[in-house]
């Protein structure tokens, strides 16, 4: 026998027993399949329900990747997260065409006829940033040639004199010299490649870290990163061994130059509820962090037990800025006008004020949480952060508490709208990830994130690159600051910090046209 005849033999031999193992294996299934309980479709119809099956399991990659317009995704488009994409990889913004977008009802930025130039506004390009970015050399049907290049690019930071400023009267003010930063993201619910390459890169990029409620890691601090220290229902950080808040572990903290402010969670969009985590994302390591015991499911309380009224906050907010001489704030969902009013009504009658409140909209996420929860509770941050700011100016107070939003703010056009409806600064969550390597598989509460970003699994961690990835953040942060000074000099102001109501117009569905000044009052009046 020549080789050739007993090379095809031997192909001939494995394919006869491929096909018998898969007949096998389809009669074996077959039987179990008549005799199982569990699904009705199974025992009539096998083969046909096994296929049903895998199409249920592919479907939400097909639907993403194959058959969604680009623009109707949830929770993001395909046209939001490419946009993130292409800002971290090529610091660039660019696109032609026209827009896709469907000109609906809703927030609309109004430019001026006379646009300012780029030499008109009060930019800081000063020192420039050191980082890399993608070049393609050639893109073909199945892949794409491309390699990383060494470039400085301008930082668009905001000048000295539109730095915004936390905490203007307390020993340790926070001076910021960026409009966007980091939302509050627990190391857990992150791994630690994913945080020590948001901490790196927003470091670079000149602006600050939201450690979420997991309490202060070494790979928050892994970066040259401003730190806003978030305190959560569970006390993660600051608790004693009984779980109680513990003063002296607040000082110590607060001792810590890499640390800014301080934000209490009362809520979150995604969940107004405490948080939670699957006990086997509780390393060792984290629960030395937050005090409690590992590979143990985490459900920290709805609220703190020591906060149950205005009063009760206000007091808290008013020790710990005396103790830590920074400054501090408290995060909340919107809903109730009548609460909102309340609460500030507090703070006039008591003289206590928070440094800074952040608002975010129910559409917030990254959270565990429950779907009636994510989906039916809290209104929307377009919406939300009118009704507060409205509630400020009305009782003179506006000037002297700074506003964070945070929602799905992730291009320039949406932070620019939150700017124009009396934010101060914003907070971005899902955009950080997305620019670290998120593909949005939406398994964050699983640990088994496939691209290690919401996992402490090392295996799936081992993708993330945190050298490369840390780029991309950079990159990110720096063009969105880009857009917003060119959304600037389109409305005509030297710096987005000065982008207001005057700036922004609400188209209704019929075309009639809406102050927000006029929305604001609607709102507020709203009973």
């Amino acid at each position: 026998m020549t080789v050739s005849a007993a090379l095809q033999l031997i192909v001939n031999i494995i394919i006869i027993l491929t096909i018998l193992s898969i007949f096998l294996t389809g009669v074996l299934l077959l039987f179990k399949d008549k005799r199982q309980k569990q699904h009705s479709v199974l025992r009539n119809y096998p083969l046909l329900a096994r296929i049903r099956y895998f199409l249920e399991k592919v479907g939400p990659e097909m639907r993403q990747y194959l058959f969604l317009q680009d623009t109707k995704g949830k929770p993001f488009s395909r046209n939001d997260y490419t946009n993130i994409v292409l800002a971290g990889k090529y610091n660039s913004r660019m696109s032609s065409y026209g827009t896709q977008k469907d000109y609906e009802d809703g927030f609309y930025i109004q430019n001026t006829m006379f646009p300012l130039q780029t030499n008109e506004l009060h930019i800081n390009q000063s020192p420039m940033i050191s980082t890399f970015i993608y070049k393609i050399d050639n893109e073909r049907l199945f892949n794409r040639d491309e390699h990383l290049i060494k470039t400085e690019i301008d930082p668009y930071f905001l000048s000295e004199s539109d730095a915004v400023i936390l905490g203007r009267n307390l020993k340790h003010p926070f001076k910021i010299k960026r409009l966007v930063g980091q939302s509050g993201m627990s190391y857990g619910a992150l791994g630690k490649r994913a945080v020590t390459a948001l901490s790196m890169g927003l470091g670079q990029a000149g602006t600050w870290m939201n450690t979420g409620e997991g309490g202060l890691s070494e790979h928050h601090l892994k970066g040259d990163v401003d730190i806003i220290f978030q305190i959560g229902p569970g006390l993660f950080g600051v608790r004693d061994k009984e779980g109680q808040f513990d003063l002296k572990k607040f000082c110590s903290l607060a001792e810590n130059e890499r640390i800014k402010a301080f934000e209490i969670k009362l809520a979150q969009g995604a969940k107004t509820r405490g948080g939670h985590m699957e006990g086997d994302k509780v390393t060792e390591e984290i629960a030395e962090i937050r005090d409690v015991e590992p590979w143990k499911t985490i459900n920290s309380p709805n609220r703190f037990d020591t906060i149950g009224s205005p009063e009760d906050l206000l007091n808290w907010v008013s020790l710990l800025q005396r103790n830590g001489q920074k400054p501090v704030g408290f995060k909340i969902v919107v809903s109730k006008v009548s609460e909102v009013e309340t609460l500030i009504n507090t703070m006039i009658e008591t003289k206590q004020y928070p440094d800074f409140i952040t608002i975010d909209g129910g559409e917030g996420g990254t959270g565990a949480t429950f779907q009636e929860l994510q989906d039916g509770v809290g209104l929307p941050l377009f919406t939300a952060l009118p009704i507060v700011t409205a509630l400020l100016e009305k009782y003179g107070i506006r000037q002297d508490i700074k506003i964070f939003a945070s929602g799905k703010l992730i291009t320039p056009d949406k932070i620019a709208i939150a700017l124009g409806l009396g934010a101060d600064l914003v907070n971005i969550a899902r955009g950080m990830m997305i620019s670290v390597g998120c593909i949005m598989s939406q398994q964050c509460h699983m640990n088994t994130c496939p691209v290690g970003v919401a996992t402490t699994d090392p295996k799936r961690e081992k993708a993330l690159s945190i050298d490369e990835k840390k780029y991309r953040v950079t990159n990110y942060v720096t063009s969105l600051h880009q857009g917003l000074f060119n959304i600037a000099a389109a409305v005509g102001v030297e710096s987005p910090v000065q982008i207001s109501k005057d700036h922004i117009i609400i188209k209704k569905k019929d075309g009639a046209l809406q102050s927000v000044n006029d929305y604001k009052l609607k709102l507020i009046n709203y009973k």
